[in-house]
């Protein structure tokens, strides 16, 4: 999302008229890494998985901040904010059908890019067209019934994100230049924010980043149509909720699911909010949304979106 929000910024300094901004990420080929030995031929050491958490943290910081994994900083919101294991698996199971629905509509055949997958030796190639991840069919009973990641929490593999690969392209313009192109846009950016918490609650960043864009677009929660926050958890999600004081059951929020149903490959994760809340937009008449997604280590960004076109 920051990419995009730096393209509509370097615009309106005019810095440019036309920018494409975007995110990729392929976490299934994270490598593992080791950190260097703190003795000479040491033979001990440990092997870290890229993809997950922070690594090597400077242990100043950890005594001061801690160095909680990602599934440990969404228990913490789920005990801060008093949420149950059944909420959790319940808005996890909503977000699963929210999608199977979208996907029946036809709704995200509008925004997704069919990608040949070249074959091997013994496997032949295909033409993947659609997002590998949901699991519409999951009962909620089996969601119940799985472990959770950290002993005593609320976070399992189902209420939770995946590790995924994505890519996302936008076209940012000026309004002139998508004139003179004969384009009409389906949002304009309005605003944006970036606010830090306590890296422990790092999944709360969306809460005050969404205060300081809603504030600077003039708006208020009451006017937006749509509310995009990214699912890293269940836990984190509903944590959110409660801060912005929004019913767990909003017909407004993730309306076509989100990343615990679709995955979240990082860096592809903000621009595909904010493609498919501009696209809900248009396809509701709805006027503006409001995107956010929480960044580990203790940050959030938002934007605000408005439907352009009749």
């Amino acid at each position: 999302m920051g990419a995009i929000i730096a393209a509509a910024h370097a615009i309106t300094g005019g810095e440019g008229k036309v920018m494409i901004a975007g995110g990729v990420e392929s976490m299934t080929r994270a490598p593992f890494v080791v950190g260097k030995s703190e003795q000479a031929f040491s033979k001990q050491m440990t092997v870290f998985d890229s993809a997950l958490g922070a690594r090597f943290p400077n242990p100043e910081i950890e005594k001061e901040f801690g160095a909680d994994t990602m599934p440990q900083t969404a228990d913490n919101l789920a005990a801060k904010y008093d949420l149950s294991r059944e909420e959790c698996d319940r808005f996890a199971f909503q977000s699963q059908r929210k999608y199977a629905a979208a996907k029946a509509d036809g709704f995200f055949a509008g925004e997704i890019h069919a990608v040949r997958v070249p074959g091997g030796r013994k496997k032949p190639g295909a033409v993947v067209t659609e997002d590998e991840f949901p699991r519409p069919d999951t009962p909620l009973e089996k969601l119940a019934s799985l472990r959770t990641l950290v002993p005593g929490g609320v976070t399992t593999p189902a209420n939770a994100s995946g590790l995924n690969d994505g890519a996302v392209a936008m076209v940012v313009a000026s309004q002139s230049a998508g004139e003179s192109a004969g384009q009409t846009p389906l949002a304009r950016i309005l605003s944006s924010g970036v606010a830090g918490v306590a890296p422990r609650i790092m999944g709360y960043g969306p809460v005050p980043a969404s205060k300081i864009a809603l504030k600077r677009a003039g708006l208020t929660m009451n006017d937006m149509d749509v509310i995009e926050i990214n699912e890293a958890f269940a836990a984190q999600v509903l944590a959110c909720l409660k801060g912005m004081d929004i019913a767990f059951d909003d017909s407004r929020v993730n309306p076509n699911g989100g990343a615990i149903a679709v995955g979240h490959p990082l860096g592809a994760s903000g621009p595909r909010i904010a493609l498919t809340a501009a696209r809900q937009l248009q396809r509701t008449g709805g006027r503006y949304a409001l995107v956010s997604m929480c960044i580990g280590l203790g940050q959030g960004i938002a934007m605000v979106m408005e439907r352009t076109g009749s």
